[in-house]
């Protein structure tokens, strides 16, 4: 069992009010030469949570903090221009967000919770996840 100590949050960066699937990201992963989707879960815009990348196995999320993360993304980011950094976050998906951190948080009590933007000089996931989690 890998030891956890981050639970890391993205967004997948693509404009709000589109759905795309695990699979997708999945495929756009894969054409970047990883080994499978980044991502451990993927919480999309109708509040579902969706597996990724087994738990188990490293993710491919946020360079220097794989090994011991959990990368969790949500679907959006972005504004409707597909550029400019925005919460697109329903309803269902902060909820989801914050039950899928409350159960991580179970199984991992000393995992401390990010924005993939602390580790990284991008917007994402495009709001505080220090001020919102």
């Amino acid at each position: 069992m890998r030891r956890i100590t981050e639970i890391i949050i993205h967004c997948s960066a693509t404009p709000e009010g589109k759905d795309f699937t695990v699979d997708d990201i999945r495929r756009w992963h894969l054409a970047r030469k990883f080994a499978d989707i980044g991502y451990h879960y993927v919480i999309y815009r109708d509040g579902s949570v969706h597996k990724g990348r087994a738990e188990n196995i490293a993710g491919a999320h946020c360079l220097g903090h794989n090994a011991h993360s959990i990368g969790i993304c949500y679907i959006g980011g972005v504004a409707k221009d597909g550029k400019t950094p925005k919460d697109t976050r329903t309803p269902q998906q902060k909820t989801a967000l914050r039950q899928l951190v409350n159960q991580l948080k179970f199984y991992y009590p000393h995992a401390t919770v990010h924005g993939h933007n602390e580790f990284s000089s991008k917007a994402c996931p495009s709001f505080n996840v220090q001020k919102d989690l």
